[in-house]
């Protein structure tokens, strides 16, 4: 990694840090709320555990072609506020809101119509399969609440501000929890609707909280401002929709892969598929760290060639690696050695819990791998730059995830072989991405800051 002078370096690292720890945090809560939900539920037997994880993935694999679009309005809103182009940050940022909106509705669409068919894809048992399916039907009722919230979010990071959408969070969190546990059991006056309570008392939660965030925004609460203009900007819809489609397929690609993975893993039985699912909870406590890093990755990087300084940028990009580095590293350390007092909090099926542990194993010896990950591949798209990362996730998933996954299923292996094909996956994914970043030629995209 290039070298910098000292006081470069230091104010490279604080700006980098201001920006991550409180997307961390507010990763963290995520993370937090979704393994409380599995919590919630592991009273209810193995296979409810089982039903949650599903439900999970598939509205992972919403919001992750919903952050397609996010990524896009990151890279556009903080190149021009860089410029000090503040009526064209604002001007992506309401169009970027109304083609969110409008996505999230129809990538609602099969899963509230056909939720059964959806969770049949697993290859699960019955009660599984409809547990799963009561499930994934109430997130997708509210996915248009969770699009308003992941647009508005990630607009206000791309000008800097981090403090509003970690509070709101905050208190998203707080209530998604509580209100999935008395939808669960049935607390008062409210039945217990089990599996699917937890699925609709979360949303209900999330939707009122989300409500007021727009509110607010509407209202001009924040430093960027809601125009409310009748139609779309057209140059700025193309814009999204061009750089946006290459990260909102990588992202599909990635979830579908999850998705195809959990179905490999699901052949070993429903107990190696619920410790997958525990595990996976379990280790995103580490991965949202680096997805932190990633984010004040991309804000840096968009921001400084906004301001003309590409050599800011690269230094910012590297810095974000770094600090990526040493806190997932520690933080898998830690997890690694409590690996099976966290599985056993969650669940005490000794099996469940053996699985859960060697798969926190597997994954903590890949952190520094997915540090590169989140945080070059962040900067990269802070760059405008989507289209490298989409053909790196490709390889990854394909040739280091899933054939490796099928073939170790195909000779019988035992599961853990099966996880250990994340490791693959990632270490192609670190190796072309770092090779991309040190080429430089991302530095030379135009994404335009013209004035409107």
């Amino acid at each position: 990694m290039p070298s910098s002078n000292t006081s470069g370096t230091t104010s490279t690292s604080l700006r980098v840090w201001q920006l991550a720890w409180p997307t961390i945090l507010s990763n963290l809560l995520f993370t937090t709320v979704g393994f409380l939900h599995i919590k919630i539920v592991a009273d209810l037997g193995t296979s409810s555990v089982a039903a949650v994880t599903t439900g999970h993935r598939v509205f992972f694999l919403v919001q992750a072609i919903l952050m397609g679009m996010s990524v896009a309005a990151t890279a556009l809103i903080a190149r021009n506020w860089g410029a000090k182009n503040i009526p064209r940050a604002e001007l992506v940022t309401w169009t970027a809101m109304a083609l969110a909106i409008g996505l999230a509705f129809v990538l609602s669409l099969p899963i509230v119509l056909a939720p059964s068919f959806v969770a049949g894809l697993f290859g699960l048992d019955p009660e599984t399969t409809a547990q799963a399916a009561g499930f994934i039907f109430w997130l997708g009722l509210f996915n248009v609440f969770s699009a308003i919230n992941l647009m508005l979010a990630a607009a206000l990071r791309a000008t800097g501000d981090v403090i509003t959408p970690l509070c709101f969070l905050f208190f998203s969190s707080l209530l998604n929890v509580l209100f999935s546990y008395f939808f669960a059991y049935g607390i008062g006056p409210l039945p217990g609707m089990g599996v699917s309570g937890v699925a609709l008392g979360g949303s209900l939660a999330a939707a009122l909280i989300t409500s007021l965030f727009a509110f607010m925004w509407w209202r001009g609460g924040f430093a960027l401002k809601a125009l409310k203009h009748a139609t779309l900007d057209r140059g700025s819809a193309r814009q999204l929709i061009s750089i946006g489609a290459p990260s909102a397929l990588e992202q599909g690609l990635v979830q579908i892969a999850f998705l195809v993975f959990f179905a490999i893993v699901a052949q070993y039985g429903t107990i190696p598929y619920a410790a997958y699912g525990i595990g996976s909870s379990l280790v995103a406590f580490s991965i949202v760290i680096g997805f932190g890093f990633g984010i004040a990755a991309a804000t840096l990087v968009g921001q400084q060639l906004g301001a003309g300084n590409p050599e800011g940028a690269v230094l910012a990009g590297w810095r974000g690696l770094r600090m990526a580095l040493i806190a997932m590293c520690l933080f898998s350390i830690l997890m690694a050695l409590f690996a099976e007092q966290l599985a056993l909090f969650i669940i005490d099926e000794p099996e469940v819990v053996r699985l859960t542990v060697h798969f926190i194993y597997i994954i903590a010896l890949t952190q520094p791998l997915m540090a590169v990950e989140f945080t070059i591949a962040g900067a990269l798209r802070g760059a405008g730059d989507t289209r490298a990362p989409l053909y790196v996730t490709l390889c990854g998933v394909v040739f280091g995830r899933l054939l490796p996954a099928l073939l170790f299923l195909s000779l019988s292996l035992p599961v853990q072989w099966v996880f250990s094909a994340l490791a693959i996956d990632y270490l192609i994914k670190a190796v072309l991405l770092i090779r991309r970043y040190q080429s430089r030629k991302w530095l030379v995209l135009d994404l335009g800051t013209q004035s409107t």
